[in-house]
């Protein structure tokens, strides 16, 4: 079996530099439609809803605290706003009777036993897997596709953020019948980073959004599923869900037992009439700290020992006219970092998420900007200015920030504030 190439999420433990480019958007009169999306019974918040623009490709999806802020250009007022969550019933709400702080109620969907074994699949688990990654061609959109996208990165030392990151980026998303990798297009960024947080120490990301991007298992199956893996893995079914009342099988796959490599485990969601992944939810195994670290730590000083502790992704699909296609992953890693010859260890929380806010099938080739293009290898720049600015990110819908991420901001608001203030008085 080769090196087994975990998904392109390079931890970089050293000092280095990077770049930003900006790019002005069209101004356009917008609604603002915010809220938080819960359980009508339990009341819970429900993190990771799809929330759609009914007939359009605009998009986002809620927080970890469930919540959400969706612009909404002033044309598409007469539509409607459509919340899907797995195992829920879908909700159409009027945009024009939306405003601030709405609070929103789905209703579990449940699935009837004898419907979910009439539905069951005359193939075992292995099989509908290996459908599913084979009708890619036919399930999943076959065009070229220009997908706008929201990028966010977060470095937390225990539970203090010490680097935040985010981004506005254009995909240059090829059809998924074709071989060829997808391009991203930087349009707008900002970053902190608080190095006093960090110690001595600069932990970074290299991959950025193209991180989330390799989490497209249907895209890019080498990463987990390569034809000489799929052998190394069990597979097995678990009781089905639904998505607005379409069944929606479950798997579930581990590494086998002699398999000493870290390899995934986790829970893939397929529809049942399409054979399309709907989402997937799976972790690396890093009982080996010795060989799970080679597969992150790109580079570090010498008297150092970095391992992750966790490392779990999570992808999702949205459907729109018959065809599927990637809009939303989110990573999140935990590493415990020893100094050699030193008591104490230092633990680190890594996420990042992306989310397609809106997409289009152009009608002739667009064109890229060298200058824009990201590679693989990036690290989103250290710049701050962006922060100070309310309307930093325009019309441009993005992921609606949890608590800590708002107040993160905040502080660094307050930082360039006072930063501000000095010039002005010197």
């Amino acid at each position: 079996m080769k090196n087994k190439n975990v998904i392109k999420f390079g931890l970089v433990l050293t000092f280095l530099c990077s770049f930003v480019f900006a790019q002005a958007q069209d101004s356009q009169a917008i609604k603002e439609v915010s809220g938080k999306i819960i359980d009508e019974e339990t009341r819970d918040e429900l993190i990771f809803t799809d929330i759609i623009v009914d007939g359009t490709n605009i998009s986002t999806v809620t927080n970890s605290d469930g919540e959400f802020l969706l612009k909404i250009p002033y044309k598409y007022l007469d539509a409607k706003l459509v919340i899907t969550h797995l195992g829920y019933e879908r909700k159409l709400l009027n945009i024009i009777d939306l405003g601030t702080a709405e609070k929103i109620e789905l209703k579990p969907s449940l699935t009837e036993l004898t419907a979910v074994s009439i539905a069951a699949p005359p193939f075992d688990a292995r099989t509908l897997v290996l459908k599913t990654l084979e009708n890619k061609s036919s399930a999943y959109n076959d065009k070229n596709a220009l997908m706008t996208a929201f990028y966010r990165e977060t470095i937390k030392k225990r539970r203090k953020n010490a680097s935040l990151s985010e981004a506005v980026v254009k995909i240059h998303k090829q059809p998924y019948s074709s071989l060829r990798n997808d391009h991203i297009e930087l349009i707008k960024s900002r970053k902190n980073t608080n190095y006093s947080r960090l110690d001595t120490l600069a932990l970074k990301l290299q991959g950025g959004p193209f991180s989330n991007l390799y989490t497209d298992l249907v895209k890019y199956p080498e990463y987990i599923f390569t034809e000489e893996d799929i052998d190394l893995y069990d597979f097995n079914y678990e009781t089905s869900t639904n998505i607005n009342k379409n069944i929606v099988y479950v798997v579930n796959f581990k590494q086998k037992p002699d398999v000493k490599t870290p390899m995934y485990y986790g829970k893939l969601y397929i529809d049942s009439h399409t054979l399309a992944l709907t989402s997937a939810k799976y972790s690396l195994n890093v009982k080996n700290k010795e060989l799970s670290s080679r597969m992150f730590v790109r580079k570090k000083p010498r008297k150092v020992d970095v391992y992750p502790t966790e490392a779990t992704y999570k992808v999702q699909y949205r459907t729109q006219n018959g065809k599927w296609h990637y809009a939303y992953s989110n990573i999140g890693l935990t590493f415990k970092v020893n100094w050699k010859g030193k008591l104490f260890n230092s633990i680190y929380a890594l996420n990042s998420e992306m989310a397609i806010t809106n997409w289009e099938i152009p009608e002739t080739k667009v064109a890229k900007s060298r200058d824009r293009m990201l590679r693989p290898s990036t690290i989103l720049t250290e710049q701050t200015s962006g922060f100070s600015d309310p309307e930093f990110w325009g019309a441009y819908n993005i992921i609606e920030p949890e608590k800590s991420i708002e107040n993160a901001i905040k502080k660094i608001k307050k930082q360039l504030d006072k930063k501000s203030a000095k010039k002005e008085e010197s």
